[in-house]
């Protein structure tokens, strides 16, 4: 008898997708999301030039729309996708400043997107359960969290670089989640990462007057308030429209060289799509490729990005650290993500909520992140325990191994100029090759997604 490797009669989540939280606690569940995925959000606008409140405001709208699309049947949260930096500020780079190029290009990314879901709608999706079988799904989503780990521990402070005040305030953050994920019940048990946010915040703001009473060096100040010095209590986004205000006929689109160089990237994060998915699946007891469908969750995805585009903003994508929160807490309602990215665009609108926020440091977010990415990458173990691959076999063997090493390798395959497959894409196109290549024995256990 086949079983479904993410279809579960049953699952641990204490609230379902379709139910609504109590209205005592549906506010600090939404604010939890909204502070495991600002630090990741903000940091790509930084990394490319694009105004962080427009960010804000794209992921938060991006996030409403794909539940819309996707008939609130996935809690994903859509925060701004590091794929496309290189291709953005070549793009923007090359226009001498002028963003119509990188602009231009998003757009045609969710274009891509959609095009591709209506692909899917009409071809089916049996395609799924040949090309991700569990021996391919497993250490995807092993890549996955394993690949974002060099993120929390850098964050954390456990580099070179990294000093001892930073690293004391993540192992103080992580130690309170820990803690109390596993010891506390009630209220405090569904949301451990806010109150470990908050006890790291106010230990790295104590920490250096209580370093300079005993005299230890821990490598200066921790938390930095400089944005409340420019922040106002309203301040409308900085959008980038392409067009004038007033004048809806002359548009500011650039269909060039530069742009064309962007669609590429499309082929990674569609990849990447497809893993985030069947992770949240996984812990969900849900298979979202197949309900609401995958054509529906690349149709919110591609939507979201375009329509970030033409506000100009970063692209969007499905984001692990939401992910992880909904692992650890077991809260999988829809609704809390939707009253996060709501949330999220009234920051977008609040200089100094978004401000203090701003000053949370990356050494608390970096506590927090080697326990969420650390659930993803477990999830990827349980699925091949719970559907006993055989690794005995040396096929099985090979499979894994080939996407363990080439994901968390730093393997590289070029595209173009600006480009590549890498990482979790990579690993993907690997382990989809080498199941469709390599001989099955005789006798397998026969596994539908």
């Amino acid at each position: 008898m086949e079983k479904n490797i993410t279809e579960e009669k049953t699952n641990n989540l204490i609230i379902q997708i379709d139910e609504k939280p109590k209205p005592s606690v549906w506010f600090f569940l939404s604010i939890q999301h909204v502070f495991a995925m600002f630090g990741a959000t903000i940091l790509v606008p930084i990394l490319t030039g694009y105004p962080v409140s427009v960010a804000i405001f794209a992921s938060g709208i991006g996030t409403l729309i794909y539940i819309f699309c996707t008939k609130r049947k996935v809690p994903v949260y859509l925060g701004s996708s590091f794929a496309y930096i290189t291709a953005v500020v070549f793009a923007v780079d090359a226009m001498g400043g002028d963003i119509s190029a990188a602009q231009t290009g998003l757009i045609l990314v969710g274009i891509i997107y959609i095009a591709v879901a209506l692909l899917i709608k009409v071809v089916g999706k049996n395609w799924i359960d040949k090309l991700l079988p569990p021996i391919v799904i497993g250490p995807m989503i092993a890549v996955i969290g394993l690949g974002l780990a060099g993120s929390a521990v850098s964050n954390a402070g456990f580099t070179d670089a990294g000093t001892l005040g930073q690293i004391m305030v993540a192992i103080i953050t992580f130690l309170t989640a820990a803690l109390i994920s596993t010891k506390a019940k009630g209220f405090m048990k569904i949301v451990p990462f806010l109150i470990a946010i908050i006890v790291g915040y106010v230990f790295a703001v104590i920490l250096p007057e209580i370093a300079s009473v005993f005299n230890i060096d821990i490598g200066g100040r921790i938390v930095d308030f400089t944005p409340f010095e420019t922040a106002q209590f309203f301040q409308v986004p900085e959008f980038a429209f392409p067009f004038k205000l007033g004048d809806f006929r002359q548009y500011d689109l650039y269909f060039g060289p530069e742009t064309i160089a962007m669609l590429p990237v499309a082929i990674v994060t569609i990849s990447e799509h497809i893993g985030d998915h069947t992770v949240l699946g996984k812990i969900c007891g849900k298979n979202f490729l197949k309900d609401p469908g995958l054509d529906r969750t690349l149709i919110g995805d591609g939507v979201a990005t375009a329509v970030s585009g033409f506000i100009g903003g970063p692209a969007n994508t499905t984001y692990g650290e939401n992910t992880g929160v909904i692992g650890m807490t077991r809260i999988g309602s829809v609704y809390v993500i939707m009253g996060a990215a709501v949330f999220a665009i009234f920051l977008s609108f609040c200089g100094y909520v978004s401000a203090a926020i701003q000053t949370i440091p990356a050494c608390v977010l970096g506590g927090m992140g080697i326990m969420l990415y650390g659930v993803i990458a477990s999830n990827g173990l349980r699925v091949l325990v719970d559907n006993q691959v055989d690794f005995s076999q040396q096929r099985n063997l090979i499979i894994a191994s080939a996407m363990l090493v080439i994901g968390l390798g730093g393997a590289v395959f070029p595209l173009g100029e600006i480009a590549t497959l890498s990482g979790t894409a990579l690993s993907a196109v690997v382990g989809v090759l080498l199941n469709l290549i390599l001989p099955k024995p005789d006798k397998e256990h026969t596994v539908e997604l």
